[in-house]
């Protein structure tokens, strides 16, 4: 038998019939979601609709989550929580046209409306449903709530994720560190790149006790990339560790060095204990000179620096910027502490816990 003699160009055949199923895919699950936060608003106005005519109370919500689990076991969703989940969910976007039922337009009560703008149909028909429920629960400032909803929109949070980002209180660091990108990049790159980066960043993956090297928490940062990265934000791919430059017979060592994938620029990263110094801002004008040298592409965008410090002293910081040419952006860290020795001896251990208990049952 002979063998089949495949065309030169199948691996790029197969590679391209892939992409396209796997973007058919994700079209399909983002479809059925949409349809699902259309039922469930529409839903919502037809109860609120409902409530307002005839005046009935949430024990009626009540029987109707029994009478439709009876009536239609096979369909998951519709417990009592989740039905006034929907009821709030429309009265919190009473002014969307998810869907062109007649009920559902008559249904929008007689109030000032909100801002449509805030939250366009397709911001809302994106989320699945148990990051709207999140949202609503925690986040009661309608701009703050936008900004959530976009941030998980653009990088594709899990619901786990919005909520560390939420505890985290991600919205009020965004774009908060001092830098002078306003004075070395142009319209609107500056702009992007400055929401680009936090103040403080919460490295709370880690402990470290007092008088800790910086190798250390370079050491630490790296053995869990994964939630680094995350806390850095979505576009940060890491390039290296101790990254060398060899530069007039000498050698240099960057911290770490990161690409960004949306910028388009290599990420210079230098770790400092302690409080900001304004030697720092002259080193990293150094580090992103030669990385603009010797690493970046002509399609590639300036190298931006970031120096991380414990203490970022923001008039120290932005008088040190004025003077460099590179675009550089200082922010702060926070770690999780190690317990004093005093405190830890003083603590009950996992043994003695277990021996009060079992004396308790005793």
């Amino acid at each position: 038998m002979s063998k089949t003699t495949l065309p030169a160009d199948y691996t790029d055949l197969l590679a391209d019939i892939k992409q396209r199923v796997r973007h058919a895919q994700v079209r399909a699950m983002l479809a059925v979601n949409a349809e699902l936060i259309r039922l469930y608003w529409d839903i919502g106005a037809l109860i609120d609709a409902r409530q307002r005519m005839e005046g009935w109370g949430s024990a009626v919500i009540a029987r109707l989550a029994r009478d439709l689990h009876n009536e239609l076991p096979e369909e998951k969703g519709f417990s009592e929580r989740n039905i006034k989940r929907m009821l709030a969910f429309y009265r919190e976007y009473p002014h969307l046209e998810l869907v062109s039922q007649p009920v559902a337009q008559a249904a929008t009560p007689a109030k000032v409306p909100q801002p449509v703008a805030l939250f366009p149909a397709e911001l809302i028909l994106s989320m699945p449903w148990g990051h709207h429920a999140e949202l609503m629960a925690k986040i009661k400032d309608l701009p703050t709530r936008q900004w959530y909803m976009q941030a998980t929109v653009a990088n594709g949070w899990s619901r786990n994720i919005l909520l560390m980002q939420i505890e985290a209180a991600a919205h009020h660091r965004q774009g908060k560190a001092a830098s002078n990108f306003a004075h070395r990049l142009p319209k609107p790159d500056s702009d992007l790149v400055q929401q680009t980066l936090k103040d403080p960043y919460l490295f709370d993956f880690l402990t470290l006790e007092a008088g800790f090297h910086e190798r250390e928490l370079e050491t630490g940062l790296i053995a869990h990339l994964e939630k680094f990265l995350l806390e850095l934000g979505q576009g940060f791919a890491f390039v290296g560790r101790q990254y060398h430059l060899d530069i007039g017979e000498q050698d240099f060592y960057l911290d770490l060095l990161f690409y960004h994938l949306k910028l388009r620029c290599f990420v210079v990263i230098d770790l400092k204990r302690g409080d900001f110094k304004p030697e720092y801002a002259g080193k990293m004008n150094f580090y992103c000179s030669v990385v603009d040298d010797k690493l970046r592409h002509e399609a590639d965008q300036p190298t931006i620096g970031l120096i991380l410090c414990q203490q970022p002293n923001r008039v120290l910081a932005e008088y040190a910027l004025r003077g460099v040419d590179k675009p550089i952006g200082v922010s702060g860290y926070e770690l999780t502490r190690a317990l004093p020795e005093t405190l830890q001896s003083s603590l009950p251990s996992i043994e003695q816990i277990e021996r009060e208990l079992q004396g308790g049952d005793a």
